[in-house]
């Protein structure tokens, strides 16, 4: 099992890297200084000029047709991996359909071969004030909704101040330093930032969806429902089977099409998803050609059940195709509101019952390395005694941080690989000893007498192998565990209340993080229902750390500041980390092709965005029937 979840929508995955030294520039400063400008990114710079044409990275000459088909690799918000009941995605309530962000625009669009630049959608351009607190957007007057009514400035503003007051948590969170969104005329918006802002809010405002003001003036927005919402995006909701499939229709004539944003983009007719309960029946009904694209997320099954038929006839191709963002951290997370867990030497000890060496080998076949870090494979990584920069964002917290933080950063112990290593399963009786977690009448008790249990809280049930081991090793060291595995709503119906001891999360991080730490890691967030931060976070100097990465005013700084972050967050023991791979393994049925290379800061593979589909390869795969 690989990355339980992949790149978070909006705020929470805009890329990594520095930008080179032959960038565009010009525009960008202007429009600090006041001048309208196409686009803008968080350190000001923009690789493309004003009369670009379209993405490097796209085929712009990709015809359009054809039907894309998957199960989702993704999940933003309120949706889920195995189901949905709602067309609403960006609210707490319901379980969200996977896809709906294709039914919406925003003001502005990502360039994926960009750490974080973005470029004019619904907003043609942008005047930044000299303060860079007011964001002055114009709409393009063409903009429409799929009804045929004009987008207009005000759908805007009621957009951005409805997803302020009601959205998701996790959008509300991220909208903190956003003010509000004002409309003086139908072309205009005028966004309003507090002072001391979050450098990445105005990215996070520019990519949230736009909502028809005249669909919600009878309909409330915070409830889930069935009935998909007024877009205006390049889909529109088509046929839909609750819980098992949805499928997006291409706007024939959208009004976006021939945009520089959208040019090469978009290109399959229909785009479905499948939805299944279980990965190894998802398995199967890729084989049988129940959908046609897969991104391998199970090691077990890449190796080992990739022989069928269509495979070895090529009717099915196989590529591993690099990824080159920030893999994020993916572990066990331990729920520290829990009294069990407040002891960081229990949490320690715990660790060391985790043989990833084994695991690594017996159930994935070698393909992962392990997690140390939240921003793996990233330059955030802190290695290394702490550098000059990062010790001075420490010093002010030496006594209230572990120790460690002025040294090395923990790094998680490497085992004999023999699934139970005795010196760390020592190592790991000593800390509970120490921690008053002795055993009494043949039982590990905590210090209040209780036998130390832990439920590990599961909605899938192809990744109890690489529990398994973990759970062997807890009892060696007289730990009782064992797994609840639940359904899909229920899961996330407990985790967003923190009802766990023991879950798996993946954190995902931006290229440019910035307010997109605070739902993992800030003390707020640890008590906000539906947030990020399930490890009940709630660290002042953590917190402190969060509010200087976001007012880094260089990428330098930002990454010393995330370092710095990074060591405080390690040596408080908060989860027991897993495993990533920069790569993207993924398999297709031979009716598609794909850029040669995905943009480095694309979310997956680029598909189905920039995939299209090839009628002369599909009619060959008909005849091979």
């Amino acid at each position: 099992m690989a990355l339980l979840t992949r790149r978070h929508a909006l705020g929470l995955g805009l890329g990594i890297g520095a930008l080179s030294a032959a960038r565009f520039r010009p525009t960008s400063a202007a429009a600090e200084d006041g001048a309208e400008t196409h686009g803008m990114s968080v350190f000001g710079d923009l690789k493309y000029p004003a009369d670009f044409h379209h993405f490097e990275y796209v085929n712009v000459a990709a015809p359009k047709g054809g039907l894309f088909s998957l199960i989702p690799s993704a999940r933003a918000f309120n949706q889920s991996f195995f189901t949905f009941n709602s067309f609403n995605a960006y609210i707490l309530k319901g379980e969200g359909a996977q896809g709906m962000d294709m039914t919406f625009v925003s003001l502005m669009a990502r360039a994926n071969d960009e750490p974080d630049a973005m470029y004019g959608l619904a907003a043609k351009s942008v005047r930044i004030s000299p303060d860079k607190l007011t964001y002055r957007f114009t709409v393009r007057p063409e903009a429409r909704f799929h009804d045929g009514s004009k987008l207009t400035a005000q759908d805007v503003a009621f957009s951005l101040n409805t997803l302020k007051e009601k959205g998701h948590p996790l959008i509300v969170v991220q909208l903190r330093d956003f003010v509000k969104a004002e409309a003086p005329d139908d072309a205009t918006v005028i966004v309003t930032f507090a002072p001391k802002r979050a450098r990445d809010v105005p990215l996070f405002v520019a990519g949230l969806p736009i909502f028809s003001k005249a669909y919600y003036a009878t309909r409330p927005f915070d409830e889930s429902s069935l009935d998909a919402p007024l877009g205006s995006g390049p889909y529109k909701v088509g046929k839909y089977e609750v819980n098992r499939y949805v499928e997006y229709d291409r706007v024939k004539d959208w009004w976006a099409a021939d945009l520089a944003v959208n040019r090469g983009s978009y290109n399959f007719d229909t785009v479905r998803y499948e939805f299944y309960r279980d990965r190894d029946v998802a398995f199967e009904g890729f084989s049988g050609k129940s959908y046609l694209f897969r991104e391998e997320f199970t090691a077990r099954i890449w190796a080992t059940r990739y022989d069928f038929a269509a495979v070895k006839d090529g009717r099915v191709k196989r590529e591993t195709l690099p990824d080159e963002t920030p893999s994020g951290g993916q572990g066990w997370i331990f729920n520290t509101r829990r009294d069990k867990f407040k002891d960081p030497r229990v949490r320690e000890a715990l660790g060391f019952a985790f043989d990833f060496e084994w695991t690594n080998k017996t159930v994935m076949y070698g393909a992962y390395a392990r997690t140390c870090s939240p921003f793996q494979n990233s330059d955030m990584v802190a290695s290394g005694p702490p550098s000059p920069e990062e010790l001075k964002l420490l010093e002010p917290f030496r006594g209230q941080v572990p120790d460690e933080v002025f040294g090395e950063p923990f790094v998680p112990p490497v085992s004999d690989g023999s699934g139970q290593d005795r010196t760390l399963l020592r190592k790991a009786v000593q800390l509970l000893n120490d921690a008053g977690c002795v055993v009494k009448d043949g039982k590990r008790r905590l210090p209040n007498g209780e036998i130390f249990t832990i439920e590990f809280l599961l909605d899938e049930p192809s990744f109890q192998p690489h529990h398994a081991t973990f759970i062997k090793n807890l009892g060696q060291i007289g730990v009782e565990a064992g797994i609840r595995l639940v359904d899909a709503v229920q899961f996330r119906a407990r985790e967003e209340a923190f009802d766990f001891e023991m879950t798996v999360q993946r954190m995902s991080m931006s290229a440019t993080p910035g307010d997109s730490l605070r739902p993992y890691f800030s003390s707020k967030e640890a008590a906000t229902k539906g947030s990020y931060n399930l490890a009940g976070v709630a660290s002042p100097a953590i917190d402190a750390l969060i509010e200087k990465a976001i007012s880094a005013e260089t990428r330098a700084d930002l990454t010393f500041a995330c370092r710095a972050l990074d060591r405080v967050f390690r040596a408080g023991r908060y989860w027991v980390p897993q495993w990533y791979r920069s790569t993207h393994p993924i398999a297709y049925w031979d009716v598609f092709r794909h850029p040669e290379k995905p943009a480095k800061y694309a979310q997956g593979v680029g598909a189905p965005e920039n995939w299209w589909f090839d009628a002369n390869k599909a009619a060959k795969l008909e005849q091979a029937k």
